[in-house]
């Protein structure tokens, strides 16, 4: 009889040749439990979608209520669904008067896709300008936006059009112009290493776009719901966008993803031709239902103003000469070594003693901290003292 890992390995398309192999029974709070009981401390939060840690129970009772009523009933757009209306009524609720119109999405890529459409549509141009390391998924146009060309250079040809510019460098801002239909951005780039941009440079790439009639579209899929001290990055710098894009812990553990933008501009993919951009199981009553307990759990245990107090804990107690920085805002951080080679060693001591951390695509020095919001102070200290002696072990 073959083991539950011999028939991953066997029946589960893998993506690397050295997956990490643990097999988890259950989770709650910040904790994984493998089939031996023994816990794993979460700092990474399933990259970014478990800001409020595993299985709430507000949340995990919402999918309960909602999976006696109904499931998939049609596709998106076409049914008055409670959970997608009031999802969307709530985010609306939290955000800047012109982003009013919520379109729901199965994942962080699909959004980016949606929105790329989007922006071609209303602008009528066909130009998209990128940053140098973003990541914004891995679907075909996503990928084309992604700024790293050893991973995708095996995919091409991909989307026409696109142009790469450097992120925080204002002179760069001049290839935007009449002929761009968007700009695209991570508000704060995470798989680059978490790299927080100057307000004057977010500000001043606000104000180009205005120029040309460019979109500003902000891709705040690891950014947003708390995990850098606010509820949106872009609170941090004084702007808004004209498309947001939202994922991860938009779900609350469920799979959805969101871009939203004004009525006016969302309009666009209702005709020449109808139905701009279909999705079956985009805002899956499920999904939205998980989202908007997890959105009310995040805001009725004020989790966010939190987020400074423990983030500056983290860089407190991570102090060591082996750490060249510690980047990043609120709760999502990276903690940069000398090589790839030291941070892998590292990350694998931590896995071993409990904690489980990784590195970033296009900054493989660097440990990623992005623990869930309701880490307290004693898990912080906890965590970082695995850390330390890592560190220590192979310094």
């Amino acid at each position: 009889m073959p083991t539950l890992r011999q028939l991953f390995l066997s029946h589960n398309a893998q993506t690397t040749d050295f997956p990490l192999l643990l097999e988890f029974e259950r989770a709650e709070g910040i904790y994984m439990y493998d089939k031996r009981g023994k816990a794993y401390t979460d700092l990474i939060s399933g990259i970014g979608v478990s800001n409020l840690g595993h299985s709430n129970p507000y949340v995990v009772n919402a999918i309960k209520e909602q999976l006696d009523k109904y499931m998939h009933l049609m596709v998106y757009g076409e049914y008055v669904q409670t959970p997608q209306v009031r999802f969307a009524e709530k985010l609306i609720s939290l955000l800047p008067p012109n982003l009013q119109s919520v379109y729901f999405t199965n994942s962080g890529a699909e959004a980016v896709e949606g929105a790329l459409k989007l922006a071609k549509r209303f602008t009528g141009r066909r130009e998209i300008i990128a940053f140098q390391n973003s990541y914004h998924g891995s679907t075909h146009g996503a990928l084309s936006i992604m700024g790293n060309e050893e991973f995708k250079q095996a995919y091409r040809p991909l989307l026409p059009g696109v142009n790469f510019i450097i992120f925080n460098n204002t002179g760069d801002l001049d290839k935007i112009n009449d002929q761009t239909a968007c700009v695209i951005i991570e508000t704060i780039q995470g798989e680059a290493g978490v790299r927080v941009p100057d307000i004057e440079y977010i500000q001043a790439l606000r104000k180009r776009c205005d120029e040309t009639g460019a979109l500003l579209i902000l891709d705040e899929i690891q950014a947003a719901f708390g995990r850098t001290g606010h509820l949106f990055a872009f609170e941090h710098f004084d702007i808004v966008p004209d498309i947001l894009l939202l994922a991860k812990a938009l779900g609350g553990g469920m799979p959805v993803g969101a871009f939203i933008a004004s009525n006016t501009i969302m309009s666009a993919l209702k005709e020449n031709p109808i139905l701009g951009h279909i999705t079956t199981f985009g805002g899956h009553p499920v999904c939205c239902a998980a989202g908007l307990a997890a959105l009310e759990v995040l805001l009725n245990e004020n989790l966010v103003p939190a987020v400074a107090e423990k983030a500056a804990l983290f860089r407190k107690m991570l102090a060591h000469p082996a750490i060249k920085e510690i980047r990043g805002k609120g709760l999502m951080l990276a903690i940069e070594f000398e090589s790839f080679e030291l941070n892998k060693k590292i990350i694998d001591r931590c896995i071993e003693h409990g904690v489980i951390t990784d590195w970033f695509l296009h900054c493989s020095n660097a440990m990623r901290i992005a623990p869930p919001l309701i880490i307290t102070h004693d898990e912080i200290k906890n965590a970082c003292e695995v850390i330390l002696e890592a560190v220590q072990y192979y310094s």
